[in-house]
C-alpha cells in the first residue's frame, strides 16, 4: 500500500490544482516547494490544508500538488478542493464532514469579463454634459 496514490483535481477562480495523496508522514509539497514558502501566508496554508484538519489526517498522508493559474488565494482554494476530493476517494466516510465544511463545492465565482465601451466590467467612463 506504500506505493499507491490517489488523485484529486481542485479548481477555484482561474487556478487548477492536481493533487496526489499517498500514505506517509505528512509531507506537503506544492510545485516542488514547502507550503508556506509557496503560498507565502500562514492563513492561505491553513486554508489549503483545511481538509486534513477536518478529517484529522494531518500526519497520515504525503501530498504532492501541481497548481497553475490564478493568484495565491485562488490556488489555496484549488488545493483545498483537490485534497478534499482525493481524501473521499481514499475513504468515502470523510464525505459528510467535508461536505458540511463546504470543501467539496467548486466555488464558481470568477472575475467578470470587461465589456467594450467600459473601463472595467461595469465601470463606465465619466459622463460629461459639454
Amino acid at each position: 500500500m506504500a506505493d499507491i496514490f490517489l488523485r484529486g483535481t481542485g479548481r477555484r477562480k482561474n487556478a487548477v490544482a492536481r493533487v496526489r495523496i499517498q500514505p506517509g508522514e505528512g509531507r506537503v509539497v506544492i510545485n516542488d516547494k514547502d507550503t508556506l514558502a509557496y503560498l507565502g501566508r500562514r492563513v492561505l496554508e491553513m486554508a489549503a490544508l483545511a481538509p486534513l484538519r477536518i478529517t484529522n489526517t494531518q500526519r497520515k498522508f504525503d501530498i504532492s500538488v501541481k497548481v497553475v493559474g490564478g493568484g495565491t488565494s485562488g490556488q489555496a482554494g484549488a488545493i483545498s478542493h483537490g485534497i478534499a476530493r482525493a481524501l473521499i476517494k481514499f475513504d468515502p466516510d470523510f464525505r459528510p464532514a467535508l461536505k458540511k465544511a463546504g470543501l467539496l463545492t467548486r466555488d464558481a465565482r470568477m472575475k467578470e469579463r470587461k465589456k467594450y465601451g467600459l473601463k472595467r466590467a461595469r465601470k463606465a467612463p465619466q459622463y460629461t454634459k459639454r
